[in-house]
C-alpha cells in the first residue's frame, strides 16, 4: 500500500515523478519564524518554483515537507489557535504534508473549519466519498485564496468522474485564486482533459495556449502533454477540417516524434469517422515529420491514399495503396489497409441491371469518385464496413 505522505503527493503536485524526489538532496531554507503559517509559505515558495522549471526546488520538495512536519510538532500549542496557522494545516496536506503529523496536533486547539480539515484528512488518505461529501459544499471564494485555491484544486480532482462540470467550474476557481502558483499550474494539468472530454475547442485552445505561455518548463510539463494529446485524440475536436490549421498551431508546441504520432492517430480516428479531409491534412502532415522507410511512413501514405481513393484521386489514391510496404504496417492497421483497398474496388463496380455499353454510352459525370449521395446501397456498404473497423481502434495510440 502506498503511504499517506507519497499517496498525497500523487493525488495533488507530484503525478509522475515522486520516485526521483525521495533521493532527498540538501532541503531549501525554511523560514526562521515559528508562526506555522509561514513555514507554508516557504513551502509554496518552493513549489512556485517547481511550476517554473527549478529542478533544484523539485528535488528539495519531499525533504522540505518533513522539516516543516517537525516544526508543526514543536509548535507551541498556543500558536494553533491563530486561525492562518489553522489554516495552514490544511494547506500543508493538500500540498503533499504527512497525515499523521497532521493527526499528532492538539485537534481541540486548532482554529480551522472542521470540514476542511477532515475532508482535506479524508481526501489525502485515498477516502475520496468521504472526502467529496465534506467538501462539495465549500465555496472556494468564500473563504482566503491561498486555501481556496488548494481546495478548489482537490474539488476538481474529486468530481472529474462525476460531475465533470462542476469540476471545470472549481479547477477555474483554483486558476484564478492562485495564478502564477503550481496550483494554477496543476489546474491546467488537469482541466484540459476535462475540457477535451467536453468538446470545448475553444477552451480548450486557450487553456493549452495559457499553459504554453506561463509553465512550459514546469517540472511537469509532459504530464500536461500527456492529458493534452488524450484530450485532443479521444474526443472529435481534432476531426473539424475547419479548425485543422488551429490544430496544427498547438502541435508545433511539442517536439517533432509526440507530433508525428499525434498526427498518425488523427488521421487514423477520422478516416474510421469517414472525415477525410482531416485524414488527408494528417496524413500529409504525418508525411512531412516521417523518415523513409519507417513504419510511420507507411502509415500515413496508408491514410492520405485511403483519402484520395474514396473521395476525388481514385487512381492516384489506389496505386498509393497497392504501393504499401505491408510488412512495415502494425498488425492492426493491415485490416484498415484491406478495407479501404476493397471499399475502394467495389466504388468501380459495374452497378446490377446496366449494360456496360450503356455505361460506355453515358458515363458518370464524375467517374473517379465515390457518390455517397446517390448510391445508399455503396455508402451502407462503408458505414459497415468502417463500424467494423471502428472496434479495430479503441486504442488508438500509434
Amino acid at each position: 500500500m502506498i503511504r499517506p505522505l507519497l499517496f498525497a503527493v500523487l493525488l495533488i503536485v507530484l503525478p509522475l515523478t515522486v520516485a526521483r524526489a525521495i533521493a532527498e538532496p540538501a532541503p531549501a531554507s525554511v523560514s526562521t519564524s515559528s508562526e506555522p503559517y509561514e513555514l507554508v509559505r516557504s513551502l509554496q515558495a518552493v513549489q512556485d518554483g517547481i511550476a517554473n522549471g527549478d529542478t533544484a526546488a523539485h528535488g528539495s520538495h519531499i525533504a522540505l515537507i518533513r522539516q516543516i512536519g517537525e516544526k508543526f510538532l514543536a509548535a507551541d500549542p498556543g500558536a494553533w489557535s491563530n486561525p492562518q496557522n489553522g489554516q495552514a494545516v490544511v494547506i500543508y496536506l493538500l500540498s503533499g504534508g504527512a497525515p499523521q503529523i497532521v493527526r499528532k496536533l492538539p485537534r481541540d486547539k486548532l482554529n480551522v473549519d472542521e470540514r476542511l480539515l477532515n475532508g482535506a484528512l479524508a481526501y489525502v488518505e485515498g477516502r475520496q466519498d468521504e472526502a467529496r461529501e465534506l467538501l462539495k459544499d465549500i465555496k472556494p471564494r468564500t473563504i482566503p485564496s491561498g486555501l481556496g485555491g488548494q481546495v478548489a484544486l482537490v474539488q476538481g480532482a474529486l468530481f472529474a468522474r462525476s460531475e465533470a462540470s462542476l469540476a471545470i467550474e472549481r479547477l477555474d476557481d483554483a486558476r484564478l485564486l492562485l495564478p502564477g502558483t503550481l496550483v494554477e499550474e496543476a489546474a491546467l494539468r488537469r482541466e484540459i482533459l476535462l475540457v477535451g472530454q467536453a468538446e470545448d475547442f475553444d477552451k480548450f485552445e486557450f487553456l493549452t495556449l495559457a499553459y504554453i505561455r506561463h509553465y512550459r518548463n514546469s517540472i511537469y510539463a509532459g504530464d500536461f502533454w500527456q492529458r493534452f494529446s488524450s484530450g485532443l485524440t479521444q474526443s472529435s475536436l481534432a476531426l473539424d477540417e475547419r479548425r485543422f490549421a488551429r490544430i496544427g498551431a498547438l502541435l508545433e508546441q511539442i517536439d517533432r516524434g509526440s507530433r508525428l504520432k499525434l498526427y498518425l492517430v488523427i488521421a487514423r480516428a477520422a478516416m474510421v469517422r469517414g472525415r477525410l479531409a482531416v485524414t488527408r491534412l494528417a496524413g500529409e502532415r504525418a508525411l512531412a515529420l516521417s523518415a523513409d522507410a519507417t513504419a510511420d511512413r507507411e502509415r500515413a501514405h496508408l491514410f492520405r491514399g485511403a483519402s484520395r481513393a474514396l473521395a476525388d484521386e481514385y487512381d492516384g489514391g489506389l496505386a498509393e495503396l497497392k504501393a504499401l510496404d505491408r510488412s512495415k504496417l502494425p498488425e492492426r492497421d493491415v485490416p484498415l489497409l484491406n478495407a479501404t483497398v476493397q471499399l475502394a474496388l467495389d466504388a468501380r463496380k459495374p452497378i446490377a441491371g446496366v449494360s456496360a455499353s450503356a455505361v460506355a454510352d453515358k458515363p458518370p459525370p464524375t467517374p473517379a469518385r465515390l457518390d455517397l449521395v446517390s448510391s445508399t446501397e455503396t455508402l451502407a456498404r462503408a458505414r459497415k464496413q468502417l463500424g467494423e473497423l471502428e472496434l479495430l481502434t479503441k486504442d488508438r495510440r500509434p
